[in-house]
């Protein structure tokens, strides 16, 4: 869940969670949106039942101990981050120190230790289609989208969302990164069928046979 698939208010309470970091009561909430305490409890539940919102600590009120509600770790990322400027910083200083292929090779190095780093979460008996649908659903929690099908010519990975696209379009050899991510966690030689940076609709990585 992001902040832009939220509602207005739920916007509101969030953004008024995450400049208080120790948390407001209900009454706070409700006299800084300018809605009804009912409305901020309709949605402190739903915010909370979304992991976004956490009860924090309650604090005395003359009467009843009043309930104080913070913003979670995972309620501050659903606000944006641009991190795409500092990640072309990066791709461009490592290919003029390195050059295009000594960076596309730098860039494989990293994909094939996350790579590993998945293969070691699965199941020493996981079968190739099993090893290759947990690196997809792998995948799909960096952002990826994808799903897996069975087709004659072997499995494919289709990647609805690349992660990396305006990255890859102007630098080809992060496509390396995914490629040795694919074929390290899945053991498997992997062929790069269409790709989104080169203007297909999706990105489709091909499972074949196994790599030496």
């Amino acid at each position: 869940m992001t902040t832009g698939s939220m509602g207005g208010t739920q916007r509101g309470l969030l953004r008024a969670l995450l400049h208080n970091k120790p948390g407001l009561t209900v009454d706070e909430l409700t006299g800084a949106l300018k809605v009804s305490r009912n409305a901020v409890r309709q949605h402190l539940t739903a915010l909370e039942r979304d992991g976004v919102v956490a009860r924090g600590r309650t604090q005395p009120s003359g009467g009843r101990p009043e309930q104080v509600y913070v913003i979670t770790e995972k309620g501050q990322e659903s606000f944006p981050r641009q991190y795409s400027w500092f990640s072309e910083m990066l791709i461009g200083a490592l290919r003029a120190g390195l050059g295009e292929d000594g960076a596309a090779a730098r860039l494989a190095e990293m994909g094939k230790s996350v790579g590993a780093g998945i293969a070691q979460r699965m199941p020493q008996a996981t079968g190739r289609k099993e090893r290759v649908a947990s690196t997809a659903a792998a995948m799909s929690e960096l952002g990826y989208e994808t799903n897996v099908a069975d087709t004659e010519g072997g499995l494919d990975i289709e990647a609805q969302n690349c992660v990396f696209h305006q990255l890859a379009v102007k630098y080809p050899e992060i496509c390396k990164f995914d490629l040795a991510l694919l074929s390290s966690a899945t053991g498997q030689k992997v062929e790069h069928r269409t790709c989104m940076a080169r203007g297909d609709a999706k990105c489709c990585f091909r499972f074949t046979d196994k790599t030496s």
